[in-house]
């Protein structure tokens, strides 16, 4: 049965749920009302035979409890013509002293005898009137000459049992009328409710990884199933948004590998020629930049992994600026200028040491005759500032260089030497940056020239997420 039902759609759980409740509420009231029914019923004989009983004992005197004929007395009982009514009175030893025609030679009814100015009531069978259903009979006790008398009433419940089973005839057949319609509802409101959801799974069925352009169907309103359909997209785009950045990653990455493979091929056919001046150093450039690319696609191949930041430990970004200065400077390049305070940060030191390590590089690639360097604290950040005199870098790029393989046009042209970048440094400098919580902005030097920007937190290791 559990089984059946985990299986079963939402459409028939919705309904079985829905009529089977219906049916215990239709079923509880049906028998509740029955019950208050009947009892209304009986509460209204046993009112109307009390009633009665009370006018009959005002008639009674002294005399017909003595045996003396009593006109008004058998007026009252309907002695004399048949009118429908039970009534009798009784002497003070019990004996029927006064009865209703449809009374006359019976007995005593009830044997209840209660005191003066007392009423008691009861529902018993009395199959000596003729009648199967029960009947309500009160008795009133009184006293009249000094003698105590009483008067009982008897009333038919036929009429009270008559509206007991047309009741019961209309709850049992309203009743699966009812349910009926409440199934047929419950199926139908619910079967268009779902439809929605259906066109989502049939259009989600459709999407395949050749094509993530398709969207799913956003039904009109703002109900869970438009919610749901908008998450679906959103998910959609995501995933071809990933997917394009792979392919174009892919593409990039194959098109910057052929370029250095194929000088390696080259030079191997002139190596089996005989080695020709500078062959060692086109070799030796080209695997360096090879190396280099590799590299960074690792890095980068990290950062999609959530693994850019290995072990937050606490970095004196001073000391690597100063040593990417030194580097510089003994590798010939431009003067740099270094202006540096002592700042110490939460991160992952081989990553920070790589991220600054690009933007000096960057910038000794572009600078015409100096660099600057320079390392500050503000408002709870550590900001590195790298610039150069060189070309600058266009208002609409600087957002775009932070891409992976975007170069502008001056950094396509290599340099003799192979020292052009590959378009990976700045995006490895944003994923550092994004891994401990900072940014990277890059602006216009004043003077002329580029200034790139990288902010981190101060003393505050990255999220678990970045990790």
């Amino acid at each position: 049965m559990i089984s059946w039902w985990r299986r079963a759609g939402v459409r028939v759980r919705s309904t079985v749920a829905a009529t089977g409740l219906l049916a215990v509420l239709v079923v509880s009231g049906a028998v509740v009302g029955l019950v208050v029914l009947r009892s209304a019923l009986l509460s209204a004989d046993a009112e109307s035979s009390s009633v009665q009983a009370r006018l009959v004992r005002l008639s009674v005197t002294p005399g017909a409890l003595a045996g003396e004929p009593s006109p008004a007395l058998r007026a009252a009982v309907g002695a004399d013509v048949e009118r429908g009514s039970h009534v009798q009175v009784l002497a003070p030893d019990g004996s029927v002293v006064a009865a209703s025609a449809a009374l006359a030679g019976h007995a005593a009814l009830s044997s209840a005898r209660p005191g003066v100015s007392e009423l008691v009531s009861e529902v018993v069978p009395l199959p000596e009137l003729g009648r199967p259903a029960p009947w309500v009979v009160s008795v009133a006790g009184a006293r009249v000459g000094g003698q105590r008398f009483w008067v009982v009433a008897a009333e038919s419940t036929v009429d009270a049992q008559r509206v007991l089973r047309v009741a019961a005839w209309v709850l049992g057949v309203g009743s699966p009328l009812l349910l009926g319609a409440v199934a047929v509802s419950t199926w139908t409101f619910v079967g268009r409710s779902l439809r929605p959801v259906e066109a989502i799974r049939v259009a989600v069925r459709g999407i395949t990884s050749a094509g993530l352009d398709g969207r799913v169907p956003v039904p009109a309103g703002r109900d869970e199933v438009s919610r749901l359909a908008v998450t679906v997209n959103e998910v959609l785009a995501r995933l071809e948004a990933s997917q394009a950045a792979q392919r174009r990653f892919v593409a990039d990455a194959s098109h910057e590998l052929r370029s250095p493979v194929a000088t390696l091929r080259a030079a191997a056919h002139v190596w089996a020629a005989g080695a020709e001046p500078g062959f060692v150093e086109l070799v030796g450039s080209e695997s360096a930049r090879l190396e280099s690319l590799v590299d960074d696609l690792l890095v980068l191949a990290r950062a999609d992994g959530g693994r850019l930041v290995a072990a937050a430990v606490e970095v004196d970004l001073d000391e690597v600026v100063e040593v990417e200065a030194a580097r510089v400077r003994s590798l010939g390049g431009p003067p740099v200028a270094l202006a540096a305070v002592p700042v110490r940060v939460v991160g992952d030191g081989p990553a920070l040491g790589r991220a600054v390590r690009n933007l000096v590089d960057n910038a000794v690639r572009f600078a015409a005759s100096r660099v600057e360097l320079g390392l500050a604290a503000e408002d709870g950040w550590a900001v590195v500032r790298v610039g150069d005199d060189g070309p600058g870098v266009p208002e609409a790029e600087r957002e775009r260089v932070l891409e992976r393989f975007v170069r502008l046009d001056q950094s396509r042209q290599r340099r003799a030497g192979g020292t052009g970048g590959t378009g990976l440094g700045l995006s490895i400098v944003a994923e550092v940056a994004a891994a401990h919580g900072g940014s990277v902005r890059v602006g216009a030097r004043p003077g002329g020239g580029a200034l790139v920007e990288l902010r981190l937190p101060l003393g505050q290791p990255p999220s678990a997420a970045s990790r």
